[in-house]
């Protein structure tokens, strides 16, 4: 009975240890913390445990709620404590399912701005079918879940739907108060819960600017929505523990500058086409210097900025911040296979054809708008095209979301979304079909109706009749997750080593170290802070050519009990030669990369052989240091001796 007893608690053990490996990188760390605090002995000491931790940066200690956006996790943690739910959900199973309850969050909201937008329900359940059929190049939650962006987005859409509400004319100010609150609601939640949500806001604001600038869009409301996007993110930094990436953001620069420029600036849309040409030309520009001029007074940390430095080309750079970005598949071009995907379910090929005639649209609004004055637009627009301001928002929203995502990848989930409602809007609006057929002098009223109609009812047929298939069958297939390496690795650091040990390695690794075992790391994938990047450099020297030595020394000054060695990056041939980890950390340190090709001419022989090849050949020089206690196909774990 007791071996039975010992058998399924084992059992349940392996089967947690493998739930938890399938986290990879930094999903894994955020889990962790939802998962420490669950395990708490209450609510308190919990959050205790997060603002003064000291596990997971080694001789350190910091403060998570101000570092990382772990919010939701602290929500979602409390909730499953006190929910009599325990009995019959296990806490992933919790934490799952809310963040897929999240996922139908975000469909919901991309339905409504559709629906908006064109007026027909028939719109919102296009643009559904586009997001789930599209699935791949849409979302990455099925296999990342506690990304931080798959808890962001949600809230991103639900902010976008609110705007597009807030853009209709004739509303009324109590409608107008809610929305601006829905608004905030859903911007401050945006902004909680992930760290690069002042980027996106801050491309947000640029289309609010261009559109004021042409007087497309209500000042009125823009103004509303530049104070709403400044009060949000001080809010989260104010949680934050006044976070000094939130303060030194350039969304606060760029939106204060903004509304100083216009107490400067006055009377910026009288006067002839050439006259408002001149002063929005002069607007932009103090508005550019104003931002610039009060962002490097708070600016605190510039990596973002070398990394987009690099990556456009501004001058060579052997940073190696930048340089582990720019290698990183996620941070390149979108790749070109992606618009074949979008094409195979007509999507990419509507979104073209909507976007088109209504860019043109846009540019003639514009222009009248720079050309004529308020009197004579009022009787012009009776006669001629016209642009609302919610269809001109999403437009700009597109376009430069659009060019965030074929700039880099990992940006492509905030584009693909969109495009499933800016398609589905254009292909079911009435003013869409009314331009394109007056170009092609078909117009009648009766003929648009039945072609917004048909038109996406075929659309939906065909995707419904391709796809509707594989869906079923994907739903069918069950899938397991294999990493018996990994899961070994785990289960010997838990049996053979103190609670209390403290682990270098590779970033993504140690935050599966940090979950399934709870030791101490030296680093981790949150790499936000300049000083946890300064101590990863120096923890990847065990991939570098150093000596024993120099790796001991580096590692003890961190407290370092164990290392852990990986075959797939001592040995790495994902990426070519020049993107390797190993190539970056050469060049770095001045050194010549290994294998055929070309070096910089100021780049010399090492003088130590790679440590991480080294190390295994046992030789007194690293035994002296480094003793192997662990090993399988893929892991090589070391412990370090203790020197007095």
């Amino acid at each position: 009975m007791l071996t039975e007893k010992l058998n399924l608690l084992l059992n349940f053990h392996l089967q947690e240890v493998e739930r938890e490996i399938s986290f990879r990188t930094e999903c894994g760390l955020y889990y962790s913390y939802y998962k420490q605090m669950i395990q708490a002995a209450s609510i308190q000491q919990g959050l205790h445990g997060l603002v003064y931790d000291n596990k997971t940066e080694s001789v350190r200690t910091i403060n998570i709620l101000e570092r990382m956006n772990v919010y939701q996790e602290v929500f979602l943690s409390i909730l499953y404590r006190i929910l009599p739910i325990q009995q019959y959900l296990e806490p992933v199973y919790f934490y799952i399912y809310t963040l897929f309850g999240l996922q139908a969050v975000y469909v919901i909201a991309l339905y409504v701005t559709s629906w908006l937008l064109s007026g027909t329900w028939l719109s919102g359940l296009l643009t559904a079918c586009w997001y789930i059929t599209n699935r791949i190049d849409t979302t990455r939650v099925e296999f990342t879940i506690p990304l931080r962006e798959n808890w962001a987005l949600p809230f991103f859409a639900v902010q976008i739907a609110a705007i597009t509400y807030l853009f209709r004319s004739h509303l009324q100010p109590a409608q107008e108060r809610l929305t601006l609150l829905a608004v905030f609601v859903a911007t401050f939640l945006f902004s909680l819960t992930w760290q690069f949500n002042q980027f996106m806001m801050l491309i947000q604001a640029l289309a609010l600017f261009i559109l004021d600038c042409f007087d497309i869009l209500p000042t009125a409301k823009v103004t509303w929505l530049y104070i709403i996007q400044i009060s949000g993110l001080l809010l989260v930094c104010a949680l934050q523990f006044f976070n000094s990436m939130i303060l030194g953001s350039l969304l606060i620069s760029f939106n204060a500058s903004i509304l100083i420029a216009r107490t400067i600036q006055k009377n910026l849309k009288k006067g002839s086409l050439l006259n408002r040409l001149g002063k929005l030309i002069l607007h932009a520009l103090l508005v550019s210097s104003l931002t610039l001029l009060v962002n490097k007074f708070i600016k605190s940390d510039e990596h973002i900025f070398k990394f987009l430095k690099a990556k456009f080309g501004f001058g060579a750079t052997r940073d190696f911040d930048a340089s582990l970005y720019l290698c990183e598949e996620a941070f390149g071009l979108l790749p070109l296979n992606t618009f074949s995907r979008l094409s195979d379910t007509l999507l990419f090929y509507v979104y073209i054809f909507v976007l088109f005639p209504m860019t043109v649209t846009a540019v003639i609004v514009a222009l009248r708008n720079l050309s004529c004055s308020n009197q004579a637009l009022e009787k012009m627009e009776e006669h001629t095209i016209s642009l609302r301001p919610d269809a001109a928002y999403n437009l700009i929203h597109t376009v430069l979301f659009g060019c965030l995502a074929l700039s880099t990848m990992r940006m492509k989930y905030l584009w693909t979304s969109h495009m499933c409602v800016f398609a589905s809007f254009g292909l079911c609006s009435t003013e869409v079909w009314r331009l394109i057929l007056k170009c092609a002098h078909l117009y009648t009223s009766q003929r648009t109706q039945v072609i917004k109609y048909l038109i996406p009812i075929i659309t939906l047929l065909y995707i419904l009749y391709k796809f509707w298939p594989g869906i079923m069958d994907e739903l069918l297939e069950l899938r397991e997750f294999y990493d018996p390496d990994t899961v070994e690795l785990m289960n010997w650091i838990k049996s053979n080593t103190p609670n209390t040990a403290v682990f270098a390695g590779s970033m993504q690794l140690l935050a599966g170290v940090k979950l399934c075992t709870g030791r101490t790391l030296t680093n981790h994938p949150h790499y936000e802070d300049k000083h946890l990047r300064e101590r990863t450099k120096q923890i990847y020297q065990i991939y570098a050519k150093r000596s024993p030595e120099d790796v001991y020394r580096i590692l003890r000054s961190f407290s370092t009990d164990y290392v852990i060695l990986e075959d797939s990056i001592c040995y790495e041939r994902r990426h070519s030669r020049g993107c390797r980890l190993r190539d970056l950390l050469d060049i770095a340190n001045g050194h010549i990369m290994d294998g055929l090709g070309e070096n910089e001419p100021d780049l010399k022989p090492s003088l130590y052989p790679r440590f991480c090849e080294e190390i295994k050949k046992n030789l007194p020089s690293y035994t002296i240091h480094f003793t192997r206690v662990f090993q399988n196909k893929t892991f090589h774990v070391y412990k370090l001796a203790k020197h007095k």
